[in-house]
């Protein structure tokens, strides 16, 4: 479909930014509208580039206007015809200059594809049940219906500014023609000067009107500015933080902006008011004149709301990352990062004009240990409108490294409080200068919190420490946040936690595998609600078995090798063993799902429902596969071609149908490297005979060497990986692979732990027999990689 006409069947919130991006001159919406298939076909990037390739295209725009206007003579509308002749000849100024056309609807073309972003972002919300603030549309229109009636008042006051000189103008003349002409008749004279005292009085009136109308004015920008700077920029704040560690919230500035810049140009134009006021007072005063009363009172709060206004505008709008990094926040010494600023109040003429600092170490704390840095690269930049997209006053800072400083680097503190590296917290600030009309303001800006690290190896913690702070803390400022870090409520936790999926894979967590997560924190609860995690629970760095370890080990497999298979809902992932158990005995034999190992780091395994001796339905797993594994065979390879051997060495795959009962090829199909598994590659070297876990020690796992292969070729060609199950006939199993050692002097199982796991046991088959065991040396060194992590450690 069209992107204008997706457009026009948006919701009325996202209509209503239409209607904003397009009111202005540059491109009329009637233009955008009636000319849609042609804008959307033509190459306006090259266009921006190629000056006569421009010049062709505006000549065919002002064609395709005149055809439009032809149409609309035809159908007799007055009104069309009269706007598309003179958007013809507002076009005519690019004439000059046919690349500044193509720019101008590039940005348009762009600007249309946020809103466009915009809504689908809204929508993949709702889906995901994350709920929208139920008043902020209504908000936002009471915040635009608020900035129209600013606008209007200011018009208002020009023309009222304008009645007031006239009116003075008026007086003076009169009064000096009266002083010149010197009248010598009394009565004249008294008449005349009662007149003068009548347009006294009335230009009396005229200004204190005046200046109760420019107070009132005054109180309508101050509650703007309350809004804006106090519940507008603030959720911002808040909806950027959580951003920066996946949620998926718009951080856009662009409306901020317009409304940060309708309000100073509005505070302005009540500055040169007054000025005017000043002019009118040095021509013409009187006794209790008010103007003199009050203007300097007047001066005071126009000056105070300025600044109040430009010292929140001056904002961080992407905070520090680097290219390589895990997430943004997390930086590494002498690697470049970046970062930009951007000022909201929008004044071409400062265009360039305003210099940007970057410095760090300011207000750092007095602690033993604490590290300070040096920022290095081109530290000063000027705000500029040629570093953005949206035309707004930025300076993006791309090449800044930091080095941490060696001498006097935080050996002597006031206090001593043990904080790691990653959960040390540093803040850069940004300073820059405001002058315009005689104002001066002096603009500060912060970034957040960023966890600094010497090495890749600490990435892993430094972005748990960042996803914690900015899921908890509301003060920005927080360095010593982890000094005596809160814990988060599960409901904050666990949304955390989906927005890492959905921001690395586009598909966030369920209902149920967060339950599942909240079942392996809390164990079984009625309401998970109130339940809180502990910043040690969730990571410590150098601990492997904090929680943040496993997930992230998972978080890393699935954008690895299963993101594909994820975003289609094939993988169940989070869910405990019982609930496994209990979902799978109620279905057909060869059902399967697939889920997240809870003892391996980084692993996945397949459980299937099979029918055991007695006739009871009877779930088995097999031992969780690593990337290790997945980056040799695909994971829905490994699906498609997983076998075992009966009793009558008779081959079978027991994945049948994915819970709940799709059949195993239409789910997995169209990720098939081949469309028939007859000729695969990897089922000659995925031949194997599972030695299965029986609960109830009725079954019989077979020695893995027991068709008669000479052990010695045998350990030969695997290295000596079976040396033990060689040796003697194993039984049943009932322990995790971890655990399992096969000890002849056993009569019994060794326990179970945790989980039970299928493991894989070498087949005969696998080599063929003794006989061409040379024939399959080639083929078993690209298996032999695979078999340690997938059969070999029962063995050991």
């Amino acid at each position: 479909m069209a992107q204008w006409d997706r457009l026009r069947q948006l919701s009325a919130v996202y209509k209503l930014q239409l209607h904003e991006l397009y009111d202005r001159d540059a491109l009329p919406m009637d233009v955008r509208h009636y000319l849609s298939t042609w804008i959307e076909k033509q190459e306006w990037t090259k266009a921006a580039r190629d000056h006569d390739f421009a010049m062709v295209l505006f000549q065919v725009l002002l064609e395709n206007l005149d055809i439009q206007h032809s149409r609309f003579v035809q159908e007799e509308s007055l009104l069309l015809q009269h706007n598309i002749r003179r958007y013809k000849q507002n076009f005519q100024k690019y004439l000059e200059d046919p690349c500044a056309l193509a720019n101008t609807i590039l940005w348009f073309l762009e600007k249309e594809k946020e809103i466009l972003q915009s809504a689908d972002l809204a929508e993949q919300v709702q889906f995901l049940r994350v709920e929208q603030e139920p008043m902020e549309t209504s908000s936002q229109q009471d915040l635009e219906r608020k900035m129209s009636g600013l606008r209007n008042e200011v018009q208002c006051m020009e023309h009222a500014m304008q009645c007031l000189e006239e009116q003075q103008d008026e007086f003076d003349f009169k009064y000096q023609t009266y002083k010149m002409e010197n009248v010598v008749d009394e009565a004249v004279r008294n008449q005349q000067i009662k007149n003068f005292q009548l347009l006294i009085n009335r230009l009396d009136d005229c200004r204190k009107s005046t200046l109760s109308d420019l107070n009132k004015l005054l109180d309508r920008a101050e509650d703007l500015i309350d809004i804006l700077v106090r519940k507008e920029l603030v959720e911002w704040q808040r909806r950027q933080q959580r951003a920066c560690i996946g949620a998926p919230d718009s951080v856009c500035l662009d409306q901020l902006e317009t409304w940060f810049t309708c309000v100073a140009v509005c505070l302005f134009q009540v500055w040169e008011f007054l000025v005017k006021l000043d002019e009118l007072v040095g021509k013409v005063t009187y006794d209790k004149d008010p103007v003199k009363a009050q203007k300097p009172a007047l001066q005071k709060r126009t000056d105070t709301l300025l600044k109040d206004l430009l010292k929140s505008s001056f904002v961080v709008e992407t905070q520090p990352s680097m290219p390589q990094g895990k997430g943004p926040l997390v930086l590494r010494t002498n690697v470049q990062f970046s970062v930009k600023t951007r000022l909201l109040v929008k004044f071409p003429e400062l265009n360039h004009s305003m210099k940007v600092n970057v410095s760090m170490g300011r207000e750092a704390p007095q602690i033993k240990g604490y590290r300070r840095f040096n920022v290095l690269g081109t530290k000063t930049k000027a705000l500029n409108m040629a570093e953005s997209q949206t035309g707004g006053m930025v300076a993006d800072f791309r090449h800044l490294t930091l080095k941490e400083q060696k001498s006097g680097g935080g050996g002597k503190g006031v206090s001593d409080i043990s904080l790691s590296v990653t959960e040390e917290l540093h803040i850069i600030h940004f300073d820059t200068l405001f002058e315009l009309k005689g104002l001066s303001v002096e603009l500060q800006a912060s970034s957040l919190p960023v966890v600094i690290i010497s090495n890749s190896s600490q990435q892993q913690s430094a972005w748990a420490s960042v996803l914690w702070f900015n899921m908890i803390s509301q003060d920005t400022q927080d360095i010593m946040f982890f000094a005596n870090s809160p814990a988060a409520n599960w409901l904050q936790f666990g949304e955390m936690l989906s927005w890492q999926f959905l921001s690395a894979t586009k598909c966030g967590l369920n209902d149920s595998q967060l339950e599942m997560i909240a079942l392996r924190l809390f164990g079984k609860q009625q309401n998970y609600d109130t339940c809180k995690v502990a910043w040690s629970k969730f990571s410590k760095e150098n601990s492997p078995d904090t929680f943040w370890v496993w997930f992230d080990g998972i978080l890393v497999m699935v954008k690895t090798f299963l993101e594909d298979l994820w975003r289609d809902g094939l993988i169940m992932g989070f869910v405990s063993k019982g609930k496994e158990r209990t979902l799978l005995k109620k279905k057909q034999r060869g059902t399967f799902l697939l889920r997240f190992s809870e003892s391996v780091i980084g692993g996945i395994t397949f459980s299937w429902v099979e029918t055991s001796m007695t006739g009871e339905p009877d779930v088995k797993t097999v031992q969780p596969f690593t990337k290790v594994d997945l980056s040799q065979i695909p994971f829905q390879e490994i699906i498609r071609n997983f076998q075992i051997l009966e009793a009558e060495n008779v081959p079978e795959n027991p994945l049948l149908y994915l819970y709940p009962n799709i059949p195993k090829d239409q789910a997995f199909g169209k990720y098939y490297s081949e469309k028939s598994g007859a000729n695969s590659p990897y089922i000659k070297y995925i031949k194997t005979k599972l030695m299965f876990v029986s609960n109830e020690n009725t079954l019989e796992a077979r020695s893995p060497m027991s068709s008669g292969m000479a052990q010695g070729e045998c350990l030969e060609a695997v290295n000596g990986l079976y040396e033990e199950a060689a040796e003697q006939n194993v039984g049943p199993l009932n322990l995790p692979l971890e655990t399992y050692h096969p000890d002849p002097m056993l009569s019994s199982p060794v326990a179970a732990s945790e989980e039970d796991l299928l493991m894989f046991s070498p087949n005969p088959n696998l080599f063929g027999g003794c006989e061409s065991l040379q024939d399959e040396l080639q083929g078993l060194q690209g298996f032999n990689s695979l078999l340690p992590q997938s059969c070999g450690s029962i063995f050991q």
